[in-house]
């Protein structure tokens, strides 16, 4: 992907960008006005408000798309922690959901505004009743499950690693238990510790397991995404765990 380009000029030479800075009277902490700087100067915040999503967050799932090719028209998907609705546009765009019959759902419990093409399911997933109520709105096996939830920080890391990942382990075993034969796992998972456990599983269950992080995540940001494609089936691998 291209950079942006810069804006603005200086005096002799070239092109400087213009950056919006947050003077130290506001008010705000530190932390609290870099994030506001950060926020007001990403191009990404700006092509997302162009060209009408919802979050920033959409601009991931096109990158990870445009270079893994997981998006088909006519597909069904599953959209989990779906709120702001960024991810359900891309998707229902992509595989061309209808939007009198759509074949692509997102579940989340925040309140969001419709999507077009989409059915919205405002629910907790961990309630136990979650899984059934998606399946029954999608009406058909998923080709994908994507997954870009997050646990709400806690302010200490390592407390909020093990909280995020235990919903992306969460969500690989509603995948496995729903996915088609040949279908794909996207989720969010973080850098370091605990995912041997979660690997391993998704090793067993599709014939590719491995972590991306598209142009999208910030640079400092310790989130990835891990990509398990080509689901080989509950029959396949029920029949290999009693070998």
């Amino acid at each position: 992907m291209k950079k942006p380009g810069k804006s603005g000029a200086s005096g002799g030479g070239g092109a400087r960008a213009l950056k919006t800075r947050i003077k130290k009277k506001s008010g705000l902490k530190n932390s609290s006005r870099r994030w506001l700087e950060r926020h007001l100067n990403d191009p990404y915040v700006h092509r997302s408000k162009a060209e009408g999503y919802r979050s920033r967050a959409a601009f991931k799932l096109i990158e990870i798309d445009d270079r893994h090719k997981l998006l088909k028209p006519g597909q069904r998907i599953i959209d989990l922690g779906a709120a702001p609705g960024g991810w359900l546009q891309v998707a229902a765009t992509r595989v061309k959901s209808p939007e009198d019959a759509p074949t692509v759902v997102g579940i989340d419990y925040l309140e969001m505004d419709p999507v077009p093409g989409s059915a919205i399911l405002q629910m907790d997933f961990l309630d136990d009743d979650a899984p059934a109520r998606l399946m029954e709105m999608l009406g058909g096996e998923p080709d994908l499950v994507v997954s870009d939830m997050a646990a709400p920080t806690t302010g200490h890391r390592r407390t909020d690693h093990i909280r995020t990942m235990h919903l992306c382990e969460v969500a690989a075993d509603f995948a496995i238990s729903v996915l088609k034969p040949g279908g794909h796992f996207l989720a969010k998972t973080f850098q370091g510790g605990t995912e041997g456990g979660l690997l391993d599983l998704l090793k067993r269950n599709f014939r590719t397991v491995h972590h991306v992080k598209p142009p999208a995540s910030r640079d400092e940001s310790v989130e990835l995404y891990i990509l398990a494609k080509d689901f080989k089936g509950r029959a396949e691998t029920d029949h290999q765990s009693t070998e």
